[in-house]
């Protein structure tokens, strides 16, 4: 697909906005509005293949509905001892509980305490799923929300035993190709592309994934992902950390995080977000769709990409719509 270029500069962008843009340290925005480039913009001068850090996870959920549809995965209801027979041994029986549902919603249970500090202990074993599976159970999956990048690598396992294939080799043939996403790179350990983060796009290709979940799963005419795991992904499906203030985050569906507007002050959206600030943003009441990346500087620093798009950019879209 091949987005139309607005040939006016949006009104919002203007001098004071991009000097905020290089304090902020912004790299990339991409909007699309109706299946338009409303504005594309790139401190570099050109786009290129960067880091989307937790942006993967809903990649993979795209990837896991996929799976889905192809009949390669029963449902979201099956348990995960079933690709993990070790896990039929396990001595704490709520292990042979958790099902691939209960890992997309961050509800497995696994110990996996500090929004995910387990997850650098991980990176340095050589055997992540082991690690993964020998951490202790500690509630009854389906009820308590971990944030667990460790689970997200155990989805990408599964979807590898699943469709006989490397996860990334899945991706080119039912995602990325279709959409024509530009030499996307993933790392890997072990045989197994990390589920939670280590995928490289463009901005572009961002944009293209989010405006895929815009149009229900359809692509130039191919329905590439069901609507119905559209719908149920980018659904609330547990609080997650709605009550984290500031309101950076927001409800869980599938490996995307979901807020509304009574929870961020602004509007009805589900978004995909990476480390330091990068975001793919639907908004589906405007037709609008947001990519933006920027320098990784911790977590504190991530709420500037927010509030470009809540306090700049949102405004003039939704006049634009009302006018």
């Amino acid at each position: 697909m091949d987005f139309n270029l607005k040939r006016s500069t949006p009104e919002f962008v203007t001098e004071p906005l991009m000097q905020l843009l290089q304090e902020w340290k912004i790299k990339d925005v991409i909007l699309l509005q109706r299946g338009e480039t409303l504005w594309s913009w790139h401190d570099g001068g050109a786009d290129r293949v960067s880091a989307v850090y937790s942006c993967t996870k809903s990649i993979l959920s795209a990837l896991i509905g996929i799976a889905i549809d192809q009949g390669l995965i029963g449902s979201i209801k099956e348990r995960i001892r079933d690709y993990f027979p070790s896990l039929n041994a396990a001595s704490d029986e709520r292990y042979r509980m958790i099902t691939i549902e209960h890992l997309l919603t961050m509800t497995s249970g696994i110990d996996w305490p500090e929004f995910d500090k387990p997850y650098w202990q991980m990176k340095r074993t050589d055997d992540w799923i082991g690690f993964v599976l020998r951490q202790e159970v500690v509630h009854e999956p389906g009820h308590a929300f971990a944030y667990n990048t460790g689970g997200s690598q155990l989805l990408s396992a599964i979807l590898t035993k699943a469709a006989g294939m490397s996860t990334l080799d899945f991706a080119q043939r039912t995602l990325f190709g279709k959409l024509g996403f530009h030499k996307p790179k993933w790392d890997s350990h072990g045989g197994i592309y990390e589920g939670g983060a280590g995928l490289y796009l463009t901005a572009r290709d961002m944009a293209s994934f989010g405006q895929l979940y815009l149009q229900g799963g359809v692509w130039e005419g191919e329905q590439v992902i069901s609507e119905a795991w559209v719908e149920a992904s980018t659904t609330a499906q547990h609080k997650g950390l709605s009550h984290y203030d500031p309101p950076i985050f927001g409800e869980y569906g599938y490996h995307w995080w979901v807020s509304s507007q009574s929870h961020n002050g602004h509007i009805d959206c589900y978004f995909a977000k990476g480390y330091g600030g990068q975001y793919i943003v639907v908004m589906p009441s405007l037709e609008l769709v947001a990519a933006i990346r920027k320098e990784p500087e911790g977590r504190a620093n991530a709420i500037y990409s927010k509030k470009l798009l809540l306090e700049h950019i949102l405004p003039f879209c939704s006049s634009s719509v009302q006018k």
